[in-house]
């Protein structure tokens, strides 16, 4: 009987996770982290299970955001137990390499971490698994779409000129990767000073013209307030505060679309595995 030569395994779905969505950006300083944050807890308010990746591994700030730093236990299999904060399970490597030591290493060893992220935590039953990538249009994709197939795409931009041109650059990555992208986020649209004055930082409403230009869903903008930056220092993110706060509103009607969208999106991909 002849031997066909094998073909290098293709993405394989994580059992029990319904969806996974990166969330980027073209360019670091934008609050993608904090879009990744107050995402996933929105999500884990509306009753979902939610699961989130710190895969930024070289800024990895998702465990200061969430308040909690401890070490993730190692269980038998050599299989890592994430840590929960908020009611989100998280994994991050500066819970493995704390404090201010820089993480120096190749991509070989970050497509590894990203394969044990997703692979050798126990994540268990999860409606949503968001993946807080770093910026730009580096390994750490290629790494995530190379191991797990992905519902989605989330991208978020100021409203500067300069970063929604990263932006597009992020928007063609994910095309040439054949993800479909959710929708765009605006973070730090417009600043609301205490005598009501409304001061446009970035630009605020590009986003969305860029969102139209590609004929890609708009899911909302998140307006620059000190209490978003200083929640996240405080390991408090401004979501917690839901319906009783104006991020907090922002943030679920964010999560509400991407729910919307990712559920439209795996149907979509459901019809084609059928057909073909």
């Amino acid at each position: 009987m002849a031997h066909s030569h094998a073909t290098p395994p293709g993405p394989q779905a994580l059992p029990g996770i319904q969806h996974i969505i990166a969330v980027g950006s073209g360019k670091g300083g934008v609050g993608k982290t904090t879009v990744s944050v107050n995402l996933a807890i929105s999500l884990a308010k509306l009753g979902y299970s939610v699961g989130l990746i710190d895969a930024d591994i070289y800024g990895p700030n998702v465990p200061t955001m969430l308040g909690t730093t401890r070490q993730p236990s190692i269980l038998d299999g050599n299989m890592m137990e994430p840590l929960t904060a908020h009611g989100v399970k998280f994994i991050s490597i500066g819970l493995i390499s704390p404090g201010d030591k820089p993480m120096v290493m190749r991509g070989p060893m970050l497509h590894q971490i990203i394969r044990q992220f997703l692979q050798q935590v126990l994540w268990g039953e999860l409606d949503y698994l968001i993946v807080d990538l770093p910026p730009g249009t580096g390994d750490v994709v290629i790494s995530l779409v190379q191991t797990v197939p992905l519902t989605g795409a989330v991208v978020v931009s100021t409203g500067s000129s300069v970063a929604l041109q990263d932006a597009r650059k992020a928007l063609e990555m994910f095309h040439q990767v054949n993800v479909e992208v959710i929708g765009l986020v605006e973070n730090m649209s417009q600043m609301t000073l205490p005598d009501g004055t409304v001061i446009d930082v970035f630009g605020a409403g590009s986003t969305e013209q860029t969102a139209r230009q590609y004929n890609l869903p708009f899911l909302g903008s998140v307006d620059l307030d000190p209490q978003v930056r200083e929640g996240g220092d405080k390991g408090l993110p401004a979501a917690l505060a839901g319906d009783t706060s104006a991020r907090g509103k922002e943030f679920a009607a964010i999560a509400a679309k991407v729910v919307e969208r990712a559920e439209q999106i795996a149907a979509t991909q459901e019809n084609i595995l059928e057909i073909t």
